[in-house]
């Protein structure tokens, strides 16, 4: 068998046991960094672990998850001002003054109307 073949079996294990490393590196690069403080980081991620409760007109809703939380704002059911809920804040508070949730906010695009152009 030619060794110089890319599809030679010793070549095809080479490539695979490569692929194995570099994705067990890229998983620890990527768990260090999440555990990690970055200075200069205003804001710190959504936190996913949480389910977040809203009020939604007038009434209490939820657990959401992160994603759910992050459709309710861009269907534009939640805003800054809209009151949140998660475990481990004392008491409702609005969006503006949840970091994590008020980085979804303003992130999420501005309203379009049709005629209105840049």
């Amino acid at each position: 068998m030619n060794d110089d073949n890319f599809f030679s079996i010793n070549r095809l294990v080479e490539f695979g046991l490569g692929m194995a490393v570099a994705r067990q590196m890229t998983e620890a690069m990527n768990q260090a960094l999440r555990a990690s403080h970055m200075p200069g980081l205003q804001t710190p991620p959504l936190d996913t672990q949480h389910h977040y409760h809203v009020i939604l007109d007038g009434l209490t809703a939820g657990p959401f998850s992160a994603q759910e939380l992050s459709r309710l704002i861009s269907e534009r059911k939640v805003g800054k001002d809209s009151y949140i809920w998660r475990p481990g804040i004392s008491k409702w508070q609005t969006a503006a003054s949840l970091p994590d949730v008020l980085r979804l906010v303003a992130l999420a695009p501005p309203v379009f109307t049709p005629g209105e152009q840049g």
